[in-house]
């Protein structure tokens, strides 16, 4: 079994990128396996790893097609909307309150 390369923070050679750098230049993985990783050292915790991908490999960002755009504004509209008062609250609604803030405040459990 191939074991990935492994570099430092910072020291990767030129070539290779992460996803989030791979979509700052347009480009997606595309199917390819991952290249190598690198790793950060942290403090109290263990390692940060990313994966790295060959850019040279790398495919363009699918276009987003009128489809895909309506799917994706009807779930943030989805995630906007409050369950108890059924209006957009302008922001998504924390799943930890699992309503907007009014009716948060205004809510009283059943006892």
């Amino acid at each position: 079994m191939a074991t990935l390369p492994v570099y430092q923070w910072r020291l990767a050679p030129d070539g290779l990128a992460t996803r989030r750098q791979l979509r700052a230049l347009g480009l997606r993985p595309g199917g390819q396996d991952v290249a190598a990783e690198v790793q950060r050292p942290r403090r109290h915790r263990g390692l940060l790893v990313a994966y790295l991908y060959r850019v040279d490999r790398a495919k363009p960002v699918r276009p987003m097609t009128p489809a895909r755009r309506a799917a994706l504004e009807a779930a943030m509209r989805a995630r906007r909307t409050c369950p108890e008062c059924r209006r957009d609250a302008g922001y998504c609604i924390p799943r930890s309150l699992g309503m907007c803030a009014p009716c948060s405040d205004s809510f009283t459990p059943a006892a």
